[in-house]
């Protein structure tokens, strides 16, 4: 499926459950919620997303625990589920991104390529994590659609 007809499925789908989607992106650079404003309509059912680069700027706009980031580093599902659960509010959906992009990042615990991925609402949350190949636009892509798939699982199961 390519992106447009996964943003519209997404959107019929929010728009179904009268929910409203966040993003809380890292590596993507707010890919993702420029994916979801490049659809015509979407501020019906698409409220914000925030790029929280830094470390600094998980802990201040997502209320991301400095001992989480201690812990287990900005990629790993503890930050993304913490990323999400900072993000939303009642009646959202939200999902997170953090990863490494390349081409310099990388460890033998997490190369390249390696992203972590959340998708949730208040009361529920699921991660996952993607090795994905390629240059460093190759792999934002690539998590951007993969993003968006999860998004679309998330709700199916809802």
């Amino acid at each position: 499926m390519d992106r447009e007809e996964l943003l519209q499925q997404l959107s019929e789908m929010l728009l179904r459950q009268n929910k409203v989607l966040v993003t809380a992106e890292s590596c993507t650079g707010g890919g993702v919620a420029s994916a979801c404003t490049d659809l015509p309509g979407s501020s019906q059912w698409f409220s914000h997303g925030l790029v929280t680069y830094s470390n600094e700027s998980k802990q201040c706009f997502l209320n991301v625990p400095s001992d989480v980031l201690e812990q287990f580093g900005a990629v790993s599902e503890e930050t993304v589920l913490a990323m999400v659960a900072g993000a939303v509010s009642e009646g959202q959906v939200a999902l997170s991104i953090s990863g490494v992009a390349g081409p310099d990042g990388g460890t033998a615990e997490k190369p390249v390529g390696t992203v972590w991925f959340a998708w949730g609402d208040v009361d529920q949350q699921m991660a996952h994590h993607h090795l994905f190949f390629g240059s460093r636009t190759d792999v934002r892509e690539q998590a951007i659609d993969y993003a968006l798939e999860g998004m679309i699982g998330w709700l199916e199961r809802k």
